[in-house]
């Protein structure tokens, strides 16, 4: 009995250890950290939670193994479980690392999509840490291999639409022709803003705060318009028409006026574009322009177009010029 009490306060300490790491050194380290936000600090601490404990307590039984008085073959076997528990923890967290910088690096790249490539990377990165592991214990990974490639084939049968989602996923990615952040507007009518591209599907966000989830295939070979390319900005246009006794020179330049007050207050970044509108048809009650000038995205549009209702529709009323409204007269003839 006396033989397994060093083994037992190995693991002991081992636990103790680990708890005392993982709840006061590492939380207090990395509140310090952050706190001075070095870049990556939150993803490194984030992909280390838990490894500290788990670590501290694979030591505890590793001391514990070599102090006790098993077997050699047995010391061995659970060496070797150690061992593969270390690594796979290790090329979990390498996992986590590779993750979370690539979402990094995506969030700061606009359109790139986030789950699609970190997904990959975090795949790659798991996939060539269990060969490695495998290698390291001994165990041959040519024939893992051989087997895996034979199986890939009829996965791949077995999973047409899933790698069909997937590649399509990835054509979306490389292409750009749909990424992350963009306003589309399918050819079914459905539209908003692109908020993720994953392995199987593409989510798009409407307006009304509903979730549409279209699958990667499908909107790859789908005819859609993207408002954000090849540019986010956009010209609103809104026509206009005024009376026949209008001044046609004044009402260019209360118009311009007034477009310019919009620029300002929802596209201050494009007020050097200068807004500007073109007279086009003598119509039955009015003379008709349009009106161009441009916001900074789609969905501008609409908040645009209520500032210049409203302002227009002051300025002309304070300015005389009228926006007349269909008038028939009705000619009674007695008889």
């Amino acid at each position: 009995m006396m033989q397994w009490i060093i083994p037992l306060i190995f693991i002991l300490v081992g636990f103790l250890t680990g708890i005392i790491g993982e709840k006061v050194i590492f939380n207090r380290i990395k509140s310090f950290v952050i706190k001075r936000q070095i870049p990556g600090s939150e993803i490194i601490f984030q992909s280390l939670h838990r490894m500290t404990f788990i670590w501290f307590v694979l030591a505890g039984f590793f001391w514990a193994i070599l102090s006790s008085p098993v077997k050699p073959g047995i010391a061995n076997v659970l060496q070797k479980i150690i061992t593969i528990i270390l690594l796979y923890s290790v090329t979990l967290v390498l996992a986590r690392l590779t993750a979370g910088f690539v979402n990094l690096f995506v969030q700061r790249t606009e359109g790139v999509s986030t789950s699609l490539l970190s997904n990959l990377a975090k795949t790659i990165v798991l996939v060539l840490g269990t060969l490695i592991l495998l290698q390291t214990v001994g165990i041959e990974i040519t024939p893992i291999v051989t087997t895996l490639g034979i199986g890939g084939l009829a996965v791949g049968l077995a999973l047409q639409d899933t790698l069909a989602n997937l590649f399509s996923g990835f054509y979306l990615v490389i292409s750009k022709q749909v990424r992350a952040g963009d306003y589309v507007k399918l050819d079914d009518g459905h539209q908003g803003y692109v908020t993720d591209i994953t392995w199987r599907n593409t989510t798009i966000k409407e307006i009304s705060n509903n979730v549409i989830i279209v699958p990667n295939s499908k909107l790859a070979s789908a005819i859609f318009t993207n408002y954000h390319l090849p540019a986010k900005e956009i010209t609103l246009t809104m026509n206009v028409g005024v009376s026949y006794d209008s001044d046609l020179e004044l009402v260019e330049k209360v118009t311009i006026e007034v477009a310019k007050e919009v620029m300002q207050e929802i596209a201050p970044e494009l007020i050097q574009i200068e807004p500007y509108l073109r007279f086009h048809t003598f119509n039955d009650f009015s003379i008709d322009h349009t009106l161009y000038l441009r916001v900074s995205e789609y969905f501008d549009q609409r908040i645009g177009k209520h500032l210049l209702v409203k302002k227009l529709h002051k300025r002309y009323q304070q300015e005389g010029i009228e926006i007349p409204f269909p008038i028939q007269y009705v000619y009674m003839h007695s008889t």
